[in-house]
């Protein structure tokens, strides 16, 4: 087999990518496909896992199976591929039958090196025949976390894929994931019987994505200040539930800012046109559930808003992952309320109560969403913790990309004193109410639940009447997400006191939370600034607009044409010749000659336009 120092890997970089040299562990796990050798390839969503399986067939002349779990990326995946010139093709349930038995034909004539297929369709009997037809050389699984009962998102169907080493046993077996923690990690090479496999696990920080975790006050404030941050750019906000992504949506547009609601509740026809419009750059903001996940292959998206918390840092490192895939710089924001955690557990629990030992089926999501809270309501260089998390060092002392290092976080501040109010006034209330009724009696409120029970008696009616009822709410959230109050499970949970509850009370424990942000304006990262050094913006805009219309002319998502990376490269360098336009990174052979004249004609009369230079030295 070819080593991984073999011209022919750097060739093919080259001619169909337009790359003149790998990204780190990229190497490395070309090399183990190339020997034939199993691995279990750990990068970054954006760190380029793709390549390590598309190059090595091209090199060896073979046909490599992807294991993919969505239709949506398996095709985004072909198209790509495609306006290459590589060779690659899927089969799944939206080909036509007469185009699948073509497909298959064309298989055994050796005419595709990648072929995209569900973990359903690849344990079929009949697939297992047609690939017996084949020059097989490996299986590629993709988002390979989906094995593990560990990771987050895991699927039952995923475990079958153990047979393939029975099946296969001289095929090699290479797992890929962006998010997967050592337990994971080892759970998947179990549970695929990979032989003496290629560990490698590249660099989990990401630092082109700039991180912000702010409390949260005005959900719809906060969310409307950010996007007009990136105003023509690309967009996720993530919410918790159907009606969350349905309301936001209606009050950003008629907030002026064009957003759809994505989530699984959708009929499929609809949910596939918001995908779709996204992908096609027709939507610029989608408001979503985690529905909108795997499938995401826009690698231009500038902005991840978390509208709530989500239920693990894989799920967080894995979501504000879809931004800044090109590399170039994106924003992520986490809007935060310690009532987050509360919510997720009561879904947790309440999917756990079907299983016939709902404590065990719980515990390990419970386990993710305490180290995800912990990451929320933390003040420090997000990027160290997230790092940390997957037991990588981290090697800076100052990020220069995240709130904390920024210094635009808020300091904490000491809430002994109403901690001791509201404590106060869930024993006075025998501990028996939930949390909105322990902050109206704490308010003041004149109700007719405080008059029935006549707490507008107690001595802590009022107590915080100063004191806005989001506030207090807050607070009180924050007092059972530091476990300093219990809230018992349930449809209707209420508040009650424990062992730390007492030393808030007596005085011997104190209790700090994050001060509420002002609205001061943030601060620019430098990775913000950097990206855009020597970058016509005049000209980007332009060509991002021919862009879009050549790709609606192919029916294709416009990155499929050229990345933003492209785009930045060609409004920097402004070339007029085929010999500047190939220097500019993400530029292949067939791109060159499928699209060089109709930008260099676009290039030309921009900078005719405007009177500057071209052919720019790089």
């Amino acid at each position: 087999m070819p080593a991984i120092s073999d011209p022919a890997v750097l060739d093919a970089l080259r001619r169909y990518w337009g790359y003149d040299a790998l990204r780190p562990m990229q190497a490395e796990a070309i090399d183990a496909e190339l020997e034939g050798r199993d691995s279990l390839v750990v990068l970054p969503t954006g760190g380029g896992k793709s390549l390590c399986y598309q190059i090595p067939p091209a090199v060896a002349e073979r046909t490599d199976i992807v294991v993919s779990p969505l239709i949506s990326l398996m095709k985004d995946q072909v198209d790509g591929l495609r306006a290459c010139g590589y060779p690659a093709t899927a089969l799944h349930s939206g080909v036509p039958f007469a185009e699948q038995r073509e497909i298959e034909r064309d298989l055994r004539d050796g005419a595709y090196q990648l072929v995209f297929v569900s973990p359903e369709r690849l344990l079929t009997n009949a697939f297992m025949l047609l690939l017996r037809d084949l020059n097989l050389g490996a299986f590629a699984i993709d988002e390979a976390h989906c094995i593990s009962q560990w990771g987050h998102d895991f699927r039952p169907e995923y475990r079958q894929l153990r047979v393939l080493r029975q099946r296969f046993p001289d095929a090699a077996i290479h797992a890929y994931t962006a998010t997967a923690t050592e337990r994971v990690r080892n759970d998947i090479l179990l549970q695929l019987g990979l032989h003496d496999p290629a560990v490698l696990v590249g660099d989990f920080d990401r630092p082109n994505l700039v991180y912000r975790v702010v409390p949260r006050v005005d959900l719809a404030g906060h969310v409307i200040e950010i996007l007009r941050r990136h105003p023509r750019e690309a967009a996720i906000v993530y919410c918790i539930s159907r009606r969350d992504t349905e309301t936001l949506a209606n009050t950003l547009t008629a907030n002026g800012i064009v957003a759809a609601a994505y989530h699984a509740g959708l009929a499929p026809a609809p949910r596939q046109k918001v995908q779709d419009d996204f992908a096609a750059e027709l939507v610029d903001v989608v408001v979503a559930t985690v529905a909108f996940g795997m499938g995401i292959d826009r690698s231009n998206v500038r902005c991840v808003i978390h509208a709530a918390m989500p239920k693990s840092v894989e799920h967080f490192q894995q979501e504000t992952g879809r931004a800044g895939r090109d590399g170039l710089e994106a924003e992520c924001v986490l809007l935060y309320s310690p009532a987050d955690a509360m919510r997720w557990e009561s879904l947790v629990q309440r999917s756990a109560a079907e299983s016939d030992d709902p404590a065990a089926a719980a515990a390990p999501q419970l386990e993710l969403l305490a180290q995800m809270r912990h990451l929320a309501s933390t003040v420090g260089c997000r990027h160290r913790m997230i790092v940390e998390h997957f037991g990588q060092s981290y090697a800076k002392d100052n990020c220069g990309a995240c709130d904390v290092c920024l210094g635009e976080a808020e300091g904490l501040i000491d809430v002994t004193v109403e901690a001791q109010k509201i404590l106060s006034c869930v024993y006075r209330l025998e501990q028996r109410f939930g949390v909105t009724h322990v902050v109206a009696v704490l308010a003041g409120a004149d109700t007719d639940a405080v008059r029935r029970w006549n707490h507008d008696a107690l001595s802590t009616h009022g107590i915080m009447a100063d004191t806005p009822r989001k506030e207090i709410t807050r607070l009180v959230h924050e007092l059972v997400g530091q476990g300093m109050l219990d809230r018992t499970p349930g449809d209707m949970p209420v508040l009650v006191l424990n062992e730390r509850s007492v030393e808030v009370l007596k005085g011997d424990r104190t209790i700090q939370v994050q001060r509420r942000p002002t609205r001061r304006g943030r601060t620019k990262a430098t990775i913000e600034t950097e990206g855009w050094t020597g970058v016509d913006r005049g000209l980007f805009d332009r060509l991002r607009d021919l862009r879009t219309r050549l790709a609606r002319e192919r029916n294709v998502p416009p990155y499929v044409i050229f990345n933003d990376v492209t785009l930045r490269g060609l409004a920097a360098l402004r070339p007029t010749t085929f010999e500047t336009m190939i220097r500019v990174k993400g530029i292949g052979r067939k791109k060159l000659d499928d699209f060089g004249e109709t930008f260099i004609d676009a290039i030309s009369s921009y900078c005719s336009e405007h009177g500057v230079a071209v052919d720019i030295e790089g």
